[in-house]
């Protein structure tokens, strides 16, 4: 005996297109009940004393589902079950999971050999690229990465949207990760990213680059790049990207680059932390709770490496860095150094640092700092108060007001009878 549901499954699949033997495979019931079934319609046998067949908790939802799947066909059926939850349905999530298979196309995939890590030894790190539409610009395509760190033992699932992949972004998301971690693995796998890995030396020797190497000098974790065409080897976090593609990323709207990382932190918190891991059978943040005394300690300092450059000042005050806009302060001599920490933008003018920026995301953001726009340069406690006149480089001591009141006051009695 099936079910109503089921009934409907098959008569819905039938009107796809699809053959009785498919039918069959995909609901698991023999070739000659879905021909029965086909051939009666939505009509239930009876067996027994009973007329029908109780309806189907999940019915008034297919229509749903199916064009949830039309639409988007790699939608988790966690994430479905979820949505018509909040729609009223009452039914088991495994009611779900079963319509859905028999409505998705079929993509037979290679076993893969499966490798754990012991408590707090490993993470694993790559980017992946989304492209989306923010409310606040619609029309427009954006690119975005979504960094990821993942600890091996736990698949405590640490992941951030960013607009580049370039080196400042590669170390601040690693120092946002274990802050949030509250801890450091002792080696972290990467990709060969070239913002993590430069190539190899004349004996087949992995080069890394040095700024990371600094970071992992720090923070005391030994950095791995995978083997060559071996992705696998990371597969810890390439799954959760799917998985944050398929049951976060799909299907939802953001206005802007906030709106998305706000919705993702707590997707990540009421969501995929806190779920029964498909592989370990552990909900994750049980497992995290025995992993994180494993990790290494924070050290006692932020890392802040610093990347040096020279910029010019803009005719507005503003300097260029990484394709965004920081103010210095009125009268900085045209020619500065530029400091870049991994969360923090440093301009300094003849050894003086004159101003600290937070680093923008994005491209061509402005970040002005009104105290710049004084007249002239905001000097630190610790240094001697200086101004800048007439041209560029002339500096004189700042003196009391009333001096140069009273030289005013000369001048204008000058020439008096």
């Amino acid at each position: 005996m099936i079910r109503l549901g089921e009934a409907m499954m098959i008569l819905e699949l039938h009107r796809q297109g699809l053959s009785v033997t498919a039918i069959a495979r995909r609901t698991g019931r023999d070739p000659k009940t879905v021909r029965k079934y086909i051939e009666r319609g939505v009509e239930v046998p009876a067996y027994g004393p009973r007329v029908a067949g109780r309806p189907s908790k999940i019915a008034p939802y297919m229509d749903f589902l199916r064009e949830r799947v039309t639409t988007f066909p790699d939608l988790t059926a966690s994430r479905l079950t979820r949505e018509i939850r909040e729609m009223g349905y009452a039914g088991a999530y495994t009611a779900v999971k079963r319509y859905l298979a028999a409505i998705r196309p079929e993509h037979p995939k290679p076993y893969e050999v499966r490798f754990e890590t012991k408590a707090g030894v490993q993470g694993q790190v790559d980017f992946a690229r989304f492209v989306v539409e923010f409310t606040d610009e619609p029309g427009v395509a954006r690119i975005v990465w979504l960094f990821s760190m993942v600890l091996g033992y736990s698949r405590l699932l640490f992941a951030r949207y960013v607009l580049h992949q370039d080196l400042q972004t590669l170390l601040r998301c690693h120092m946002q990760a274990f802050e949030a971690l509250d801890g450091v693995p002792i080696e972290i796998l990467y990709d060969r990213m070239k913002t993590a890995v430069t190539g190899e030396d004349d004996q087949g020797h992995i080069v890394y680059n040095t700024s990371l190497l600094a970071l992992a000098k720090h923070y005391r974790f030994q950095p791995r790049a995978c083997r060559p065409y071996r992705a696998k080897t990371k597969g810890k976090v390439e799954r959760p990207f799917r998985y944050i593609r398929e049951d976060f990323f799909l299907g939802r709207s953001f206005r802007n680059m906030e709106d998305l990382n706000a919705q993702l932190i707590d997707w990540l918190d009421t969501v995929a932390n806190v779920r029964v891991h498909g592989t370990t059978q552990r909900v994750v943040t049980e497992a995290f709770a025995e992993e994180q005394e494993e990790l290494q300690r924070l050290p006692e300092h932020r890392f802040n490496a610093v990347l040096k450059l020279e910029r010019r000042v803009s005719h507005d005050g503003l300097v260029a860095v990484g394709g965004n806009y920081y103010s210095v302060p009125d009268r900085t001599r045209r020619v500065v150094e530029i400091e870049q920490l991994p969360d923090l933008i440093r301009v300094i003018d003849r050894g003086i640092v004159v101003a600290e920026h937070p680093v923008l995301e994005g491209r061509r953001q402005y970040r002005i700092d009104q105290r710049h726009r004084t007249g002239r340069p905001q000097p630190r406690m610790h240094e001697r108060p200086v101004t800048t006149i007439g041209r560029i480089g002339d500096y004189v001591p700042l003196r009391s007001l009333a001096i140069y009141e009273a030289i005013g006051a000369g001048l204008a009695t000058e020439g008096r009878p």
